[in-house]
């Protein structure tokens, strides 16, 4: 599914951020990302995203190489991807159904097939009923399920959340991991980014450590 072949990443003001990584994310396989702040986390997660392109190396998604993919075929790529963040990214003026539908609108779904899609993903995260609210009179951990139902509307092969329980307390967390877990028992790729190592030691999956740009374990 998600496979980085000797892939370095260098900017001109702070030099290279990642060097020579490679690893391999089967179909439906659950993993960790994790290492200090600075590690070059960040950094991986906007090449799988194609916000930047790689130095050298490959990365194939799904049979595709992101390094060499022409602009123009981004918006498609990025379709099977789902994105989580710790800040949630809401519109806050708009109502839970109308934030999760974004990107099934952006698609070019149907209104029937937006309404069904949006309506199991809401029943999915536990949100079902809550159509009609705004974030803002949400919680934390329900605004993060807003969130995940967003990433998951368009049933992505492949999610990436970075930091996703970085704003919750230590149940929440939990809570939220899990539903990460159940994605994965139904054949989603899931790829987690965090500095949680308790949560981590408690869920029990693979871990790919990185530390200044290489990584040391996965």
């Amino acid at each position: 599914m998600l496979k980085f072949e000797n892939v370095s990443k260098r900017y001109e003001e702070t030099g290279e951020v990642l060097t020579n990584v490679s690893f391999h994310l089967e179909h439906g396989e659950i993993a960790f990302l994790t290492g200090h702040s600075g590690a070059g986390k960040s950094t991986l997660l906007k090449l799988i995203g194609v916000m930047e392109r790689c130095t050298r190396g490959h990365i194939w998604l799904d049979g595709e190489n992101l390094c060499t993919a022409k602009q123009r075929h981004l918006p498609f790529i990025r379709r099977k991807m789902g994105f989580i963040y710790q800040d949630y990214k809401l519109l806050q003026d708009r109502t839970v159904f109308d934030n999760v539908a974004l990107p099934l609108v952006i698609a070019g779904f149907a209104h029937h097939e937006i309404l069904r899609k949006v309506r199991a993903a809401l029943e999915k995260v536990s949100l079902a009923g809550k159509e009609k609210k705004y974030p803002y009179a949400l919680s934390g951990g329900e605004q993060q399920r807003v969130g995940i139902a967003r990433a998951i509307v368009n049933r992505p092969p492949i999610i990436i959340a970075d930091e996703p329980t970085g704003n919750l307390d230590p149940d929440l967390a939990l809570e939220i991991m899990n539903l990460f877990v159940s994605f994965q028992q139904v054949g989603v790729t899931v790829l987690i980014a965090t500095h949680d190592i308790s949560l981590i030691t408690k869920m029990n999956h693979r871990v790919l450590k990185l530390n200044q740009g290489q990584l040391v374990f996965g």
